[in-house]
């Protein structure tokens, strides 16, 4: 006589982990701009890891950790929601779902995203804000290197920078 019954059946346990891994739960998935695919190369640094130093390369990096130090890939750099970050980045695309001390410098993109929070210095080629983030500091987007030197503004630029700040 049994006592207890099964509650999973063989067959319905193999369709549930084939359907977690096409459908991971909300909180395993990465934050990433629409469109933009999940790199399973990327580095991570996990939510309960704090790491100080430097990261240096080529590839993609996800920090939902804390990280104080330098950020200078070749690659994508995603800052998960909860993270924080303390640091100066360059990259060439930053998305910012968590909270980021420090200048970011994106050759292509940076994404601010709804939790996400900025303090320091922007500049990217592209900028997408989205409503409810946060962000205090100076923001340049949208032009080349060379469309500035040969418009004269890096003079403006430099004038503005200083100026003294209040």
């Amino acid at each position: 006589m049994t006592i207890w019954k099964d509650l999973i059946k063989p067959e319905a346990s193999t369709s549930s982990l084939e359907t977690i891994r096409e459908n991971p739960p909300p909180s395993e998935t990465p934050l990433r701009p629409k469109g933009q695919p999940v790199d399973s190369k990327a580095s991570l640094i996990g939510a309960g890891l704090t790491i100080e130093g430097k990261i240096e390369g080529e590839g993609d990096i996800r920090i939902a950790g804390r990280f104080k130090g330098d950020v200078r890939v070749k690659g994508n750099l995603t800052i998960e929601s909860g993270a924080h970050i303390s640091a100066e980045i360059s990259a060439d695309t930053v998305t910012v779902g968590g909270e980021v001390e420090g200048n970011i410098n994106a050759s292509t993109q940076v994404t601010l995203l709804e939790s996400g929070q900025l303090v320091g210095d922007l500049r990217a080629r592209s900028l997408t804000v989205a409503a409810g983030s946060r962000m205090r500091g100076r923001v340049e987007f949208g032009w080349d290197e060379q469309e500035v030197k040969r418009s004269g503004l890096n003079k403006v630029v430099e004038k503005a920078e200083k100026r003294p700040t209040l």
